[in-house]
């Protein structure tokens, strides 16, 4: 794809603009979108944190509170190909106000739940509504910008998703620990309602609608099979490890498998007949996008579920604070922050090559911290972590802009929301995997040793060890796909 726009893209007007070659594209539509983004990846995370209060104060029991996370994790992870599509066709200016919209609202609705139930309802259709927003960010960005630009942009999102992420736990740890009006836990849901209303006041102004060419309608039964196999996968991988992989599971496990086979054939039938795919096949025939987008998922298993083994090795081996162990994730942020502004500087020079380098700085990031866990025990003092967390978060500052950046630059500009979909998928349902690959290692290990605080640093440790080995295999996915440039 070069910087140039696609004939085949349609950009309309009606508020904002498409750039002129050579032109500087407004930081507007850059800032409105990444609001979208930080939001809902946030809202992921956060969660987290607030689950032993919302369980205190609903009398939740386990189950319930864990469909408090996992609700919105598979609800989302599962709609975004499909939210995607959607933008190609009806407009990703349309479609991302009308996500922004309904996010909001659910945002309100579980800020207010009157009960558990209202809340796990609304933290599914807030997930729904985040996948109808988020695929359109990718998009955007790809039809605003261009050229140099475009690289420092996907960068920046890059950075936004990280920050998110790690962020994610000191945020909701703040907002819980003030308790601002008593409304404990409701902040962090209630917090996303003024965000949104800013940044609807000024989506017309700032973005260009844009959606792909062609004008098919939506592959309704292609969308009901990807959303189904998703969700099956997730939520299989999910419970499974939490409730010790029972029969039932692996029903599940298999009827994805089943539901997998059969989208594709249908994929394949709708494009042999030029009827509008849900997922547009020939995505695929191209060796740098199908390459990047494994690479992604893997090294994405690697980031989301290390945040997730982290907050219980700080909180319940090493008995920090909510508050307190989100300051600890203050050190791989600052790697992160310090490690994208780094590459959105080079964007537009980064190849295949020296992308690998971020994921092979995090597999020696992580390999340092599992040494130093292992070292300290359950006595020693945190601080000794905090340089080896800085590591891990410049491996993924260097990895995940840029990684998306050479991704996308893969994909033409008519399949953009179809692409950006795909790339959501890829970084959202690995990071919840990862979960599952973390919980899989690290409770067990924990069991083993009777569930007391002594076992804690053994048990993170030990689940690092096939971290540090996604690491190694995202890198070298990267090193295999073609050294092209990460292109604007």
């Amino acid at each position: 794809m070069t910087s140039e726009a696609s004939p085949d893209l349609v950009v309309e007007e009606g508020g904002g603009s498409a750039p002129e070659p050579g032109a500087t594209p407004s930081v507007g539509a850059l800032v409105v979108v990444l609001v979208g983004t930080f939001i809902t990846v946030l809202d992921f995370f956060i969660a987290n944190v607030a689950v032993p209060a919302i369980r205190s104060d609903l009398q939740a029991g386990a189950a319930q509170a864990q469909l408090i996370v996992v609700g919105y994790g598979v609800a989302f992870t599962a709609g975004l190909i499909t939210g995607g599509r959607l933008g190609d066709l009806y407009g990703r200016r349309r479609m991302f106000s009308l996500g922004m919209a309904l996010f909001m609202v659910t945002s309100a609705v579980c800020a207010f739940a009157p009960t558990i139930d209202v809340l796990v309802v609304a933290r599914i259709a807030q997930g729904a509504s985040a996948a109808l927003m988020v695929p359109q960010v990718l998009g955007i960005i790809g039809t605003v910008y261009t050229g140099a630009a475009r690289g420092r942009a996907f960068n920046t999102y890059g950075l936004i998703v990280g920050l998110a992420g790690v962020f994610g736990q000191f945020i909701g740890g703040a907002l819980i620990s003030v308790d601002v009006a008593g409304l404990s836990w409701r902040t962090i849901f209630l917090i996303n309602v003024p965000l949104c209303l800013v940044s609807l006041a000024f989506v017309k102004r700032v973005i260009p609608e844009s959606r792909g060419a062609g004008g098919t309608r939506l592959d309704l039964l292609g969308a009901l099979l990807v959303t189904g196999s998703l969700a099956l996968i997730v939520f299989a991988l999910l419970e499974g490890q939490e409730r010790d992989w029972p029969v039932w599971v692996w029903g599940c496990l298999a009827g994805s498998a089943v539901l997998v086979a059969v989208t594709v054939l249908h994929l394949r039938r709708r494009a042999a007949d030029d009827a509008g795919p849900l997922i547009e096949p020939a995505l695929f025939r191209v060796r740098l996008f199908t390459v990047g987008l494994a690479a992604t998922v893997v090294y994405f298993l690697a980031m989301g579920s290390f945040f997730f083994i982290l907050a219980l090795y700080l909180q319940q081996g090493m008995g920090l604070s909510p508050l307190e162990s989100g300051l600890v994730f203050l050190a791989v942020g600052a790697g992160y922050f310090g490690a994208s502004l780094v590459s959105a500087r080079f964007a537009g020079k980064l190849s295949a090559r020296t992308v690998a380098c971020g994921p092979l700085t995090l597999a020696v990031g992580y390999t340092a911290i599992a040494f130093t866990a292992d070292g300290l025990g359950p006595q020693g003092s945190v601080l000794w972590l905090l340089p080896m967390l800085l590591v891990a978060g410049l491996g993924m500052g260097l990895t995940t802009g840029p990684l998306t950046n050479l991704v996308l630059g893969a994909a033409v500009p008519e399949h953009a929301g179809s692409a950006s979909g795909l790339m959501n998928t890829a970084q959202e349902g690995g990071a919840a995997l990862g979960v599952a690959v973390a919980g899989s290692v690290f409770f067990p290990a924990l069991a083993e040793a009777g569930n007391s605080a002594d076992a804690y640093p053994d048990a993170f440790a030990l689940t690092l060890v096939p971290l540090v080995a996604l690491g190694l295999a995202a890198a070298a996915l990267v090193l295999a796909a073609p050294g092209r440039a990460a292109r604007g």
